[in-house]
C-alpha cells in the first residue's frame, strides 16, 4: 500500500501495534518515501458517477461498490448505477439515506441493490456518496468511472469548471488553500517533518529556531504541492491554478470541491 519495503511495514506496524495511519507516519518520519493515502482506498471495484442538476446549482457524487473489475466494467452494472444516478438527480437527494429511500419504479433503491446483489452474487452498496451546492458546480468523470469530482464556484464558468475538475482529479489536492486545509492535517505534517530534520545527522546540534525555520519551509511546500490554488496548472505548468483562475475571470473563485476514487 505504501511502496515501502515488506520488513519497514512489519517493523512500522510493530511499532504503532497495528495502526496502519499510525505505520504510515512512522515510516515517513524514518525518512521512508510512501505512497499518498488520502481516503481513496475504501472501495476496491465499483462504478464512480457524478452529475449535477439542471442549473448546475449543486451536483452528486457517488460509487456503487462491488467486488470484482468483471462486473464493474459490465455493462449493465454500468447502466444500473447510471439508473440510480439519475434518480438521486431528479430527487436532488442529500444523503446516502435519502438515496437509499428514492423510488425507481415503485421500488426503493435499497431494495435494487439487495436485488442486484442477489443476482450477481457479490457484495454491492454505495459506499461513497458526496454533494456539493454552490453558484455554480460542475463535475467530471474520469478513468472509465473509477473517479468523479465535483467542483463548487461562485459564478458559472463551465470550461474553467471542467479544467479545475480536471486538476483535482490529476493532482489530488487537500484543500483550496492553505487556509482551508485541516489543522489536523496540518499539524501531522509539521509533525513529520519537524521528526525528519531531528533524524538528520546535518541537523543535529543546531538551534530549535533554525528547525523550526526550516519545517515552516518545508510545511509550505507541503501547501504549494497540496492545495489546489497554489498548485501548478496541469495544462500549463507556468502558472499556478490560482492564476489560471484570475486569468478567466479576476473574481472567479473556487468554493469547494470533491473527489472520490477507486483505490
Amino acid at each position: 500500500m505504501t511502496g515501502a519495503g515488506m520488513m519497514d511495514c512489519r517493523k512500522a506496524l510493530t511499532e504503532t501495534n497495528g495502526d496502519i495511519e499510525a505505520a504510515v507516519d512512522w515510516l515517513r518520519k524514518k525518512g521512508q518515501k510512501v505512497a499518498a493515502l488520502r481516503g481513496d482506498r475504501d472501495a476496491r471495484e465499483g462504478v464512480i458517477l457524478a452529475k449535477t442538476t439542471e442549473g448546475n446549482t449543486s451536483g452528486i457524487a457517488f460509487c456503487i461498490s462491488c467486488e470484482t473489475d468483471f462486473v464493474s466494467k459490465n455493462a449493465d452494472f454500468v447502466a444500473f448505477a447510471q439508473s440510480i444516478m439519475d434518480a438521486a438527480i431528479a430527487s436532488n437527494v442529500k444523503s446516502v439515506e435519502e438515496l437509499n429511500a428514492v423510488e425507481i419504479g415503485g421500488v426503493k433503491v435499497a431494495d435494487l441493490i439487495n436485488d442486484k446483489l442477489a443476482s450477481i452474487g457479490e457484495k454491492i452498496g454505495i459506499s461513497k456518496f458526496e454533494r456539493i451546492e454552490a453558484e455554480f458546480v460542475a463535475s467530471y468523470i474520469h478513468g472509465s468511472n473509477r473517479m468523479g469530482v465535483l467542483v463548487g464556484m461562485n459564478q458559472p464558468q463551465p470550461d474553467a469548471g471542467k479544467d479545475v475538475a480536471m486538476q483535482i482529479a490529476a493532482m489530488n489536492p487537500v484543500a483550496v488553500d492553505a487556509s482551508s486545509v485541516p489543522s489536523e492535517v496540518t499539524e501531522r505534517e509539521k509533525a513529520i517533518v519537524l521528526e525528519q530534520i531531528k533524524n538528520d545527522p546535518k541537523m543535529a546540534g543546531k538551534p530549535e529556531e533554525m528547525i523550526n525555520k526550516i519545517a515552516d519551509g518545508k510545511l509550505n511546500a507541503f501547501f504549494k504541492e497540496s492545495t489546489l490554488l497554489a498548485q501548478a496548472f496541469v495544462k500549463d505548468g507556468g502558472q499556478s491554478v490560482g492564476d489560471y483562475l484570475k486569468s478567466v475571470d479576476k473574481d472567479l473563485k473556487v468554493i469547494s470541491f470533491k473527489r472520490i476514487a477507486l483505490g
